[in-house]
């Protein structure tokens, strides 16, 4: 517990003690009148001066009707009709309601919290051949920082020297260690192992992993969900609603029976029966518990409002390179037509150019097998979805898919082979092509298995690759379908068609890595970026990130997701099932006021600690 958690729990305590003693003391020798009033005041301050204050204050500042005001009415009125026990106790037992509450939303934010630890506090940059300790802030692009055993690595860059092992558990919730050595890039967060690093920074500070992480931690509970904005907008209603009825449920039988005692004193069992405290407090909680436990597995929500989307999804819709495969192509195997080696050469001057993961599959191959380099390369055009073109010693040449070909006037012939095909053309006439490969991710079956036991029930592929490769991936990772041959333009278009035939009340679900990604993900009821390494804009447009590239971890957010709805659902009908059959009882006299307690706090504190069950999902 806080300090300010042990302050409340002693004045709980000092206040109990000392209402049992007067409770004690006042029947042994039958003390009553005013006296029984001065002596039960001091237990009833020191637990609820507190109370009275806030309510006075927010009184003053227009915000009459909460549950301060209600445990004020209630309370001073139990005073009034000389119910001195019952007002003190249920002061006493409120405050103890309050307690598990800001224990519960401590520990909630705590778990969040917690992934504030993996911003380095410093950085020790080279400069001038010295060793220099500054802010991460301060360090520039290109600047070289060391990393000695036991530090946090600052800010994202390349390893120039040194080789270690990294903790990324903060990052990704994976306690196994990874290996890093020069040219490997070293995220920022990760906490280095064993030797010394020395790393060239590639971004700064705002815009390194760790900056975006924690901008996304702190920007999460802000996103409320739809059962949260409607228990608020519930609550602005119902508070000033049961203190009308309460009203008139004393004026109205007062008037006609004469008995102002008796139904003031259900009037106020009826406002401490009411008070809306277990579903105000339990549903956020339940979300940001819910938050906090998905962070602990490197799964970043940016919002409660996707969280419980997630729960109400029924299709997913995955991107297939670098999302449900490791997107680290190799050139399985690659024919000459021609009868010479020149295709090689040709395919390494145009592919060079590119970025693309399949052009530097094809580039890695053409080194190991000697390719020369061709020096007379000129106008070079990259055409997305397609390949590449440029001319070579005066001939139009190009590398890419059998739509570059097409576009080259160049008839190509079909092939079974399974993988990318990227063809080679040389002044109008294809003269060798590769196959090109991408292995499915380890864990991609058993995540679409999972998927279908949280309720999905369509899960599909999006792809630019030929339908022989989707074909293969679909059946191996076990999904219902797919579409292939897509331009990054037509991947938006597909995704459209298939949520138009999804029910209107049902949310649709897309994962993807890479640029083209992006529209897509920012389209979906719920966009999930697939891992800390994943393209800045699909990070940026995306409601759920993912820290590592494992797909298991989407079936697990589903999970998250699913649990902590059901778990508030459960207090939102225990809540009102429990204070609408204990108001009725007020109403018609039949409960009194310590059953009155029960139904506010106790069920405020059986909400809370259901709510509390999220950070242990």
């Amino acid at each position: 517990m806080k300090r300010k958690h042990k302050k409340l729990l002693a004045r709980i305590i000092g206040a109990l003690i000392l209402f049992v003693g007067i409770t004690v003391v006042s029947h042994i020798f039958e003390i009553g009148g005013i006296w029984l009033l001065l002596m039960f005041l001091p237990p009833y301050l020191i637990a609820g001066g507190d109370v009275l204050l806030k309510a006075a204050r927010n009184i003053l500042h227009g915000n009459v009707f909460d549950e301060n005001f209600l445990m004020c009415i209630a309370t001073v009125g139990a005073f009034a009709i000389n119910e001195y026990e019952e007002a003190v106790f249920v002061m006493i037992f409120y405050q103890i309601g309050e307690l598990f509450q800001s224990i519960a939303v401590g520990k909630s934010r705590k778990s969040i919290s917690e992934l504030m630890n993996i911003k380095a506090s410093e950085a020790r940059v080279l400069r001038d051949g010295e060793e220099i300790i500054v802010e991460p802030e301060e360090v520039e692009l290109g600047e070289t920082i060391v990393v000695r055993a036991g530090e946090k690595i600052a800010l994202d860059g390349i390893v120039t020297d040194g080789a270690s092992e990294l903790n990324a558990m903060a990052l990704t919730g994976e306690s196994e260690p990874q290996y890093i050595e020069k040219g490997m890039k070293a995220v920022s967060g990760c906490v280095n192992l064993s030797g010394t690093l020395k790393i060239e920074v590639t971004s700064e500070y705002e815009d390194s992993t760790v900056a975006k992480i924690l901008d996304l931690v702190e920007n999460a509970s802000s996103a409320k969900s739809k059962t949260d904005r409607f228990i608020t907008r519930f609550a602005r209603v119902y508070t000033p609603a049961v203190v009308i009825i309460a009203a008139l449920l004393f004026a109205i039988p007062s008037i006609i029976t004469h008995n102002v005692s008796e139904w003031l004193g259900r009037a106020l069992i009826f406002l401490v029966i009411s008070c809306p405290c277990a579903l105000v407090i339990s549903v956020p909680l339940s979300y940001f518990g819910g938050l906090g436990a998905a962070s602990k597995k490197g799964i970043l929500i940016k919002g409660a409002v996707y969280l419980e989307s997630l729960a109400d999804a029924k299709t997913v819709v995955f991107d297939k390179t670098g999302t449900l495969t490791e997107g680290q192509f190799r050139v399985s195997s690659s024919v000459s037509l021609d009868g010479s080696d020149r295709y090689l050469a040709v395919a390494k001057a145009l592919e060079k150019n590119s970025n693309h993961p399949v052009s530097k599959a094809v580039v890695d191959f053409t080194n190991e097998a000697g390719a020369p380099d061709l020096e007379d390369v000129s106008n070079v055009t990259e055409t997305a979805g397609k390949g590449i073109t440029a001319t070579i010693g005066g001939k139009l040449c190009g590398a890419g898919n059998k739509r570059l070909a097409e576009s080259l006037a160049v008839k190509v012939s079909e092939t079974d082979a399974l993988g990318s095909i990227v063809y080679v053309v040389e002044d109008m006439m294809v003269i060798g092509y590769f196959i090109v490969k991408d292995e499915i991710k380890r864990g991609t079956r058993e995540a679409v298995r999972k998927l279908r036991e949280h309720g999905v029930e369509q899960i599909t592929m999006l792809t630019g690759d030929r339908r022989e490769s989707a074909e293969a991936i679909t059946a191996e990772a076990g999904l219902d379908g797919f579409a292939c041959e897509l331009l990054p333009t037509d991947k938006l278009t597909e995704f459209e068609r298939i949520d138009a035939k999804k029910a209107p009340t049902e949310k649709i679900v897309y994962v993807g890595d890479g640029i083209n990604d992006a529209p897509v993900i920012a389209r979906a009821d719920v966009g999930i970026a697939m891992g800390a390494m994943g393209s800045d804009a699909a990070i940026e447009s995306a409601d759920i990130v993912l820290l590592d590239d494992e797909p298991i971890k989407i079936a697990e957010a589903f999970r998250i997701s699913k649990s902590t709805k059901r778990i508030v659902i459960q207090n939102i009908v225990f809540a009102l099932a429990v204070k609408i059959g204990f108001m009725a009882l007020g109403a018609f006299g039949m409960a009194n006021m310590w059953e009155a307690i029960f139904a506010d706090v106790g069920v405020s504190v059986i909400a809370i600690l259901n709510a509390m069950r999220t950070l242990k999902l």
